[in-house]
């Protein structure tokens, strides 16, 4: 089927099953008829099977199961909730996928689901098992028609291509390194970086030539295993004199050639592109163990030609670095993250355009409009300013050839054509293609990346028309300059006015991990005036830069970056300027996590935007949890409401008590105890035992642990010389601060029984964890008496009563807080000056008042009933008790209702919600 008669299809099935949904009567029939009207399937009933039983303390049955590609399908009636747990025949409450999941445990290994998919006939809830602990996606029966690629893996079994792909290229670079620490040990002096760069060009052309015997490039397969083999065989020590040989022959072309050398060497192909140009590389002696290898592992035993250019290039670049080699790492973008960029960016629009010319009824039109398509695909420049290994520009250079593929086959009907090097089919070229990469062997590599990429392409477009136009030698190149991208001038690189869209992955270095050539780069492009600066991480650099260089042009941008660049102060400090210089956002995937396909995963929670100035002539999306919303804007925050920035206060902008961080002792550890080391003390200090105080931390607050703190601040000198234990303490972190070099500490030592900050309410206080978990819907907060003591990794907020913490602790402050705070890693990191000083407060009637108040002390009860469970157990989303969801969700009630929200409001309407408060309370202009 053409993509336009699968949404035809698409739309027709969900029509007709609108409505319907008996799950004992109708699975079958929904399911045979989805995989065969709509994804082709030509014989359903082989593909799926239904009721396959499964052992548990019983026999039970799944719905139904795909054992091509490994989807576990949990049917339900179109009557039943997917989100809500059900009472199972053992008593058990368990949600669908809960079921699903259990089910799925049962099954042999080699059936484990790569997909969980819930279904209740109007709604699909979709897992993918490779993040399961993710957000489901979900998809409306009534969108299946727009959206139906998004079930496209229940018949993909390309994925398992990918995947085959995937485990070719990290074998490949496995092989590598193999070849590269073998080959080191041969150098005079290993550490030498003339020596260290010569081997990884070394191993660039070992891959490269690897490569093209085994595609078929040097013109027959082997060629390359057999010329060293020949030398090998006679002695091994001429290997060396062999490559540098080689290699000078592929850099020469055959008329230049000696017309007297060695037919074997002669008979390799020229291959241009500076790849073997320099003969300055360092070569040495290769031993009968490293050509047992190179022969052997890497070439009889291994097919280069399998390999992904995409996954591999990166893949490569990390084997030969020292940094990710030691961690055991190999770190590069999965093709699944890169086309989260490259296809809202470019690729889906013209995938549909070329859905649109497919179903043109006129022959002669249809062909010009196809003709006229190739063209565009060819005059489409693109610019990745942070490259690396090349894989972004890899990737759309592949998927730019698979659309002009389909080109050629329609154009000539899928009918075998001749062509040939004057008169070639291809149009697109990686000449389109430019890159700039600070590491000069990454450059090298890219460069391999795409003549690999490009060779691959024109393999599988004399699957279509028969050509005989050779890969070699070399015709085009990538222009990808070794530089660093936010001193460069981008102008140098490809003009603006030739370019039309720019996509990357620069690097994540937070503002506080910079080293200073990092932060003179920032003071480059951002000048002298940019407010807080400081604050701003790396990538911020490419941001601004990207905004700068698309001035006065279409180019559209779409960059990953750490989420932080969406998140508490970086909004005011980065969007709303850009924002002012006219940049809009297009499109925002929101905070997911950015996984490298790599031996130790690097999780990185990013997010993805894709802005420009030019007009905004296109519908605004936000995907959230890989689910599109149209939006009528898209701020700072990823949000659909106006350009608001929450900026830094120092006091509360609603009449509301202050907030403040705890004490901060400044000792070394010498006035704070466990349980046992106080105990300890006492017997030898029993005099002690009233200067002791629990004392809580975020994790001693959350996990209900206190420490305990020794507070002699308001001790006499003759009470503190009765206790000589407490004395060699006092004196201890004396002589500690003495030894500082900052002069606040230094000055501190003149008071050394005090803490360099002191904050002891006299009365009962709210304490609030400045760093909580992200899989928590609320933040523990709650009450402490005067008698505990708090740290400086707690907020606390004195004079406070039930309603404060009845707000604060609501679903309406936690969609606010989730909106506009930083994060360590993933986990929210509260804010004083952002999150709680710039939080609109309600206006409640005196009966909606001790509603909150009511509701609040609901959750305290709740707690209490569970005294032997730490915080940590209560608000964790698996165990905590419904006396506890409950009595949430009537303060949830409460609050919304002090607002004036609707129940069903959902949090990001919220969140818009209040913005449009804050900006009313401070005058912001969006």
């Amino acid at each position: 089927m053409t993509a336009a008669e699968q949404k035809q299809a698409a739309e027709k099935f969900a029509a007709a099953w609108q409505g319907r949904g008996d799950e004992k009567q109708e699975t079958q029939s929904f399911w045979l008829s989805l995989l065969r009207e709509v994804y082709g399937v030509q014989a359903p009933a082989d593909y799926i099977r239904f009721e396959l039983p499964v052992k548990i303390d019983h026999t039970s049955f799944i719905d139904g199961y795909i054992p091509a590609t490994r989807v576990l399908i949990e049917q339900k009636g179109a009557d039943i909730d997917l989100k809500k747990g059900y009472r199972q025949s053992d008593g058990s409450m368990l949600t669908p996928f809960q079921q699903a999941r259990r089910y799925a445990g049962y099954l042999p290994h080699d059936q484990n689901p790569r997909w969980i998919v819930m279904c209740n006939f109007q709604e699909f809830r979709i897992h993918d098992m490779n993040r399961p602990n993710d957000e489901p996606e979900v998809l409306r029966l009534s969108e299946l028609g727009e959206q139906y690629h998004r079930m496209q893996f229940l018949v993909d079994t390309g994925s398992e291509q990918i995947k085959r792909e995937m485990e070719v290229s990290i074998q490949a670079g496995n092989l590598v390194g193999l070849l590269y620490d073998e080959i080191l040990k041969q150098y005079k002096d290993p550490t030498d970086p003339h020596s260290l760069k010569s081997l990884n060009m070394l191993c660039v052309r070992l891959v490269f030539c690897l490569y093209a015997e085994d595609a078929g490039i040097f013109g027959r397969r082997g060629m390359f295993h057999d010329y060293l083999k020949g030398v090998a065989d006679i002695d091994p020590k001429g290997v060396r004199r062999a490559l540098i040989d080689l290699f000078r022959t592929l850099d020469t072309k055959e008329a230049d050639r000696d017309p007297y050398m060695d037919e074997t060497l002669a008979a390799f192909p020229y291959v241009n592109g500076g790849l073997f140009a320099d003969e300055n590389i360092e070569i040495p002696q290769f031993t009968p163990h490293i050509i047992d290898l190179m022969l052997r592992k890497a070439s009889e035993d291994f097919d280069w030609s399998e390999i992904s250019p995409t996954i591999f290039g990166a893949v490569f670049e990390s084997t030969l670095n020292p940094e990710t080699r030691r961690s055991g790492g190999m770190h590069y973008t999965s093709i699944e993250n890169i086309h989260k960029v490259i296809d809202p960016l470019f690729l889906d629009d013209l995938r549909r355009e070329l859905d649109g010319i497919r179903a043109v009824g006129v022959e002669r039109t249809r062909r010009t409009q196809l003709q006229n398509f190739q063209k565009k695909l060819a005059g489409l420049t693109f610019l990745d300013p942070a490259c690396g290994s090349g894989n972004f520009l890899t990737e759309t250079y592949l998927s730019l050839r698979r659309l002009e593929n389909e080109v050629i086959g329609m154009l000539h009907h899928d009918q075998m054509m001749l062509g040939d090097e004057h008169h070639s089919p291809v149009q697109v070229s990686i000449s389109q293609f430019y890159g700039i990469e600070i590491n000069d062997f990454a450059v090298t590599v890219a460069k391999t990346a795409l003549w690999i990429a490009e060779s691959q392409m024109l393999e599988e477009t004399k699957k279509i028309i028969y050509t005989n136009i050779d890969f070699l030698p070399l015709k085009t190149n990538a222009s990808i300059v070794e530089a660093n991208a936010l001193t460069l001038d981008w102008e140098t690189v490809v003009p603006k006015a030739k370019l039309n869209y720019i996509m990357g992955n620069p690097p994540f270095v937070g503002a506080r991990m910079m080293v200073p050539a990092q932060k003179d780069d920032l003071r480059l492009v951002f000048g002298s005036l940019w407010k807080n600066l400081g604050n701003l991480d790396y990538v911020a650099g490419w941001y601004k830069k990207a905004a700068d260089y698309i001035t006065g042009t279409a180019v559209r941008t779409a960059l990953v970056s750490t989420n932080s660049v969406s998140q508490g102060e970086a909004v005011a400090n980065l969007w709303k300027p850009l924002f002012a210089d006219g940049v809009h956002i297009d499109f925002a995937h929101r905070t997911f996590r950015w996984d490298s396909e790599a031996k130790i995963k690097a999780h990185v929670h990013c997010v993805i935007i894709g802005f420009s100035k030019a007009p905004g002539d296109k519908p605004k999306v936000i995907y959230s949890n890989g689910e599109p919303h149209i939006a009528h804007n898209i701020n700072g925050y990823l949000l659909d409401a106006e350009n608001v920035s929450v900026e830094s206060r120092s006091k509360p902008l609603c009449a509301v008590p202050e907030i403040g961080m705890g004490n901060q002792p400044i000792d070394n550890g010498n006035y704070l105890f466990e349980k046992e080391e106080m105990e300890a003390f006492l017997k030898k200090e029993p005099a002690a035992a009233e200067y002791f105080h629990p004392w809580y931390g975020a994790y001693e607050f959350i996990n209900r642990k206190p420490r305990y703190c020794l507070w002699l601040g308001d001790c006499t000198p003759a009470q503190l010389r009765s206790m000589p234990e407490c004395l060699k303490r006092v004196q201890a972190v004396r002589e500690y601060r003495l030894s500082s070099k900052r002069q606040s500490t230094l000055k501190l030592a003149d008071k050394p029984a005090r803490f360099q900050t002191e904050n002891m309410p006299k009365g009962t206080y709210i304490i609030l964890p400045k760093v909580s978990s992200e899989k928590r819907r609320y933040i523990p907060m709650g009450f402490m008496s005067p008698e505990s003591f708090s740290s400086d990794l707690v907020f606390i907020i004195p004079n406070s009563r039930l309603y404060h913490f009845g707000v604060l602790t609501s679903n309406v402050h936690m969609s606010w807080m989730r909106t506009v705070c930083g994060r360590l890693k993933s986990d929210y990191r509260y804010s004083k000056d952002v999150v709680y000083n710039n939080f609109i407060w309600p206006d409640p009637t005196p009966e909606q008042k001790a509603r909150i108040e009511q509701t609040a002390q609901g959750i305290l009860d709740a707690r209490a009933l569970y005294p032997d469970s730490s915080l940590a157990d209560l608000y964790d989303e698996a165990t905590m008790p419904p006396e506890l969801r409950r009595a949430h969700q009537q303060n949830d009630r409460a609050v919304m209702a002090a607002y004036g929200f609707s129940v069903k409001i959902s949090e990001s309407d919220c969140v818009a919600a209040l913005m449009k408060l804050y900006q009313q309370k401070t005058g912001q202009k969006a």
